[in-house]
């Protein structure tokens, strides 16, 4: 059974395909700026890579198009269109709805009542999950929810305080994201160690960034709550913040509600506070020429990814792995270190040489202490193929 997984922007529509007798990756690529004149599209199929422009109206047409091009006897991996299962949808915000689910109305209809929390990831997959079935209808499309992993943390972990008639009647709790990468962390520390009781805490760093504690495989703790933006400082987004504090916002700047969270939402974070960029890469080169608040926004992040840290600790009472994965995650020599200086009496003691040398899959702590600390590169694609392919099954 082949599976493609698609990642969707709001232009832009990213693939890989996989044959899930065993979990080959059979080809993989993208396009951008769809609904432009001319589209550029990028292709690697058994190793050989093609790239083009090509006028991509929408996603239905991109999506026809990359059958197309799979298919196609001189280039493609596939004799027939046929022969993908489904369309599998790393999903982000089903309010309701968590999960693998076939896509159906109801489904977008939830996704669509989620958009107010989740506006610049709910809407483009709206959108194209609904061409792609009027287009489409021979293939099934599956969405698998960002939210699904963490739908295992207990109640006291996933609860604001607000009137409980918020929670029971509008949904208003703690969600969590990043459930592909966190799921996938999950299974392969299990694969890694021979152990199915491990007490991990999967760190996702880069344009956004989550922790989880996760227990014997499943989800007990996460830093995102309802919406996205919420948790870890991100490249643009504001992570926690004090409601309070939009009154006076409002009032000193005559901004509306809508503009306020607009602007948290795409000039907060790390670009926000250094006013040079989100990305970890800029903030870096920019704090070595003598740049203070690029210093700052770096300081804020390994802050706050130090404070949650003690929250998962405490809620698996102990960490036998501690992961980085992600962006920053696989590639922040300064970051891991950062995050890690001084914590060896909690069991985490890295190896500045390992750390210096990360290649892929790498352990990098010292060997000495409780703990052992690890680089895995995430593979969230592979999960939501897994979910897809499972529930075909089923």
């Amino acid at each position: 059974m082949k599976i493609l997984v698609a990642n969707l922007g709001s232009t832009s529509f990213k693939f890989r395909l996989f044959d899930m007798a065993d979990e080959t990756l059979l080809a993989r690529g993208g396009i951008e700026r769809i609904g432009a004149e001319s589209s550029p599209w990028r292709f690697e199929i058994d190793g050989n890579e093609v790239s083009g422009l090509d006028p991509m109206p929408d996603h239905a047409v991109a999506v026809r198009w990359t059958l197309e091009q799979l298919t196609d006897p001189e280039v493609g991996c596939l004799e027939s269109a046929d022969e993908v299962a489904a369309i599998g949808f790393k999903a982000v915000h089903g309010g309701r709805f968590s999960g693998v689910q076939r896509i159906t109305p109801e489904v977008l209809d939830a996704m669509e009542s989620m958009n107010a929390v989740a506006p610049a990831h709910n809407p483009p997959y709206i959108a194209a999950m609904r061409l792609l079935s009027e287009r489409l209808p021979e293939i099934p499309l599956v969405a698998a929810f960002e939210t699904g992993f963490h739908q295992t943390i207990p109640e006291a972990w996933s609860c604001y305080g607000v009137p409980y008639a918020w929670t029971r009647e509008l949904g208003i709790r703690r969600y969590g994201f990043h459930g592909a990468s966190h799921r996938y962390i999950a299974e392969r520390t299990a694969e890694l160690s021979g152990r199915s009781d491990l007490r991990v805490i999967s760190c996702h760093l880069g344009g956004s960034s989550s922790l989880c504690a996760i227990h014997s495989g499943k989800s007990v703790a996460t830093t995102m709550g309802m919406s996205p933006q919420t948790g870890l400082i991100h490249n643009n987004r504001v992570g926690d913040f004090d409601p309070y504090a939009l009154p006076l916002i409002q009032e000193a700047t005559g901004l509306s509600l809508e503009a306020i969270l607009q602007r948290l939402a795409t000039e907060g974070g790390l670009l926000g506070i250094s006013g040079v960029s989100g990305d970890l890469r800029d903030l870096e080169q920019a704090a070595a020429e003598g740049n203070e608040r690029a210093r700052l926004a770096i300081d804020v992040f390994v802050a706050d990814i130090r404070r949650h840290l003690g929250s998962m600790l405490t809620a698996l009472g102990g960490v036998d792995w501690l992961v980085f994965t992600g962006g920053i995650g696989e590639h922040g020599v300064s970051v891991r270190e950062a995050v890690c200086l001084g914590l060896s009496e909690l069991g985490w003691r890295l190896d500045p040489q390992r750390n210096a040398s990360v290649d892929g899959e790498t352990r990098i702590d010292d060997g000495t202490a409780s703990s052992e600390i690890w680089v895995i590169p995430t593979n969230e694609e592979l999960i939501v193929a897994r979910q897809t392919h499972r529930l075909l099954k089923e």
